[in-house]
């Protein structure tokens, strides 16, 4: 009876109810309100005939009476339209005000993660530089691995002298080419661009430079996008888990190519600081003085922790494919994640307050997506770096980094940097959220304590944090010109009875 009163479209609801085993409306007042409800919201009816029509319904969801109606909990295959939400005792009263408005929002950030920006481009960022193959095999210090061949990219300013005694070697930092600096073949403007020219804290009248793509990177040098000459297909997950040390030897790899028996400096910032260290570690008759910017002895959990979850971000993008992504789809919604994370360890919250404060994007009402200007910095950074490297690379020079420990193989920290003889610049930044200030402090005190006293610790208070080394031409640029320019008389070394020296072994 009345069920005769509903549509057929109703009816249709009701069939197909009975043959799922669900009570009729005639049985419960219930159900029948539930179903006037339908017909006047032909949204919700669509969504329960889709729900019918994928698996068979709880009957729980219709048959629970005695309280407000709850609405049914369906698999979401779409974002559901949410609006007011009209509870039972508001069926009878529909002029009346909802209790409850919900957030409307087809989250436009999401969809701008997913659909924005351009094809990859890492493996066409750089150009003009020079490459080196190797064609013997190149033994790692992990797993046994062994490359087939090597290639290292790389690239040169200023003149080599007779007797190459003035090569300085600049390490590059996670994700930077072999471009520090801009030069005929590519006059775009490199990544230590103010740092290294005539005059400069590299002054390239008096040395030649020298910076490589490391090992496992995306730009030139062997790494797991490279062609893998035995079965003509990238590398990808396949590549060798990689040291510190590897990138170190393969650089020496290329000094022996270009005959350079001796480096007149080693210089490197963060991954690169960890590499000038290794350097007169692994081979300390071949350097003559470190530079060591804002990294450490060995690495910390907390930036294990950091770089941990930027891998995490890039291996659980379902495109990521277990890293074999390439000719198919690029995993840049975990690579965006990934360089997010990054980028709130590389500057400092001193210079986020005065930069952004607590400043919104709009006036318009918040939603889950970003409303202060940190966050769509944050997302811009994500953004442009997403598409300009490998995420694989990033895989691999991470968790090299992860595992650079000066005092593997070595009772303890000190007795590994004892391998250091030759003068050394440690540079610290006391707003780094990466390389925390005591972790150079650390390192300035060990090495001393481990018999080198051509120790010069240098310490820097700018706003910048981690990129202090990229931004503060004055403070970096001034220690670094300094201590590679200033003739240190016997090798360096400074008296230890001196007082500056005593105070320095407090850190």
């Amino acid at each position: 009876m009345m069920a005769a009163s509903f549509s057929r479209k109703s009816l249709s609801v009701l069939r197909t109810a009975n043959k799922y085993g669900f009570p009729t409306p005639k049985e419960t007042r219930c159900e029948s309100r539930l179903l006037r409800e339908i017909e006047k919201r032909m949204q919700l009816f669509s969504t329960v005939r889709g729900y019918f029509s994928q698996k068979r319904p709880d009957r729980e969801a219709f048959a629970s009476c005695g309280q407000a109606r709850k609405t049914p909990t369906f698999h979401q295959v779409e974002t559901p339209e949410y609006g007011e939400i009209i509870v039972e005792s508001q069926l009878d009263k529909p002029d009346q005000p909802s209790p409850f408005k919900g957030l409307r929002s087809d989250f436009p950030c999401v969809s701008r993660n997913a659909m924005s920006g351009p094809e990859p481009e890492y493996d066409n960022i750089t150009k003009g530089y020079k490459l080196f193959v190797d064609n013997k095999p190149f033994y790692l210090k992990y797993n046994e691995g062994v490359l087939p061949e090597l290639n290292v990219a790389y690239e040169t300013w200023g003149t080599l002298n007779e007797d190459r005694s003035n090569a300085v070697i600049i390490h590059a930092g996670l994700s930077a080419s072999s471009h520090a600096k801009s030069h005929v073949d590519n006059p775009k403007p490199g990544w230590w661009e103010k740092f290294v020219g005539p005059g400069r804290a590299v002054d390239t009248s008096k040395y030649f430079v020298i910076c490589t793509n490391n090992l496992g990177g995306c730009y030139g040098t062997s790494g797991p996008s490279t062609i893998n000459p035995l079965t003509n297909k990238p590398f990808a997950t396949t590549f060798p888990i990689l040291s510190v040390d590897d990138m170190v030897n393969a650089q020496f790899r290329l000094l022996d190519h270009l005959g350079i028996e001796k480096l007149y400096a080693s210089v490197g910032s963060s991954l690169g600081g960890m590499l000038s260290l290794m350097t007169a570690a692994l081979h300390p008759d071949r350097v003559e003085r470190v530079v060591s910017i804002s990294s450490c002895g060995q690495s910390h959990p907390s930036s294990i922790a950091l770089r941990y979850l930027q891998r995490k971000c890039i291996m659980c993008d379902p495109n990521w494919n277990r890293g074999h992504y390439y000719g198919g789809t690029f995993p840049k919604i975990g690579m965006k994640l990934a360089r997010e994370i990054a980028t709130m360890t590389y500057r400092s919250g001193p210079e986020w307050d005065e930069r952004f404060g607590r400043k919104r994007i709009s006036e318009e009402d918040p939603s889950l997506c970003p409303t202060f200007l940190i966050e769509s910095y944050l997302e811009h950074q994500g953004e442009s770096f997403s598409t300009k490297f490998d995420p694989n690379s990033l895989l691999y020079i991470s968790k090299a980094m992860d595992m650079f420990d000066v005092a593997e193989g070595f009772p303890s920290l000190e007795a590994g940097l004892a391998r250091i003889k030759c003068p050394i610049m440690v540079i610290g930044v006391q707003t780094d959220i990466l390389f925390p200030i005591w972790q150079q402090r650390e390192l300035s005190a060990t090495l001393q304590k481990a018999g080198n006293n051509a120790v010069t610790y240098y310490e820097l208070n700018s706003i910048y944090g981690h990129d202090t080394f990229l931004l503060d031409l004055n403070g970096v640029g001034a220690g670094v010109k300094g201590f590679l320019e200033t003739h240190q008389i016997e090798s360096g070394n400074l008296s230890k009875s001196t007082q500056l020296d005593q105070d320095r072994k407090h850190f």
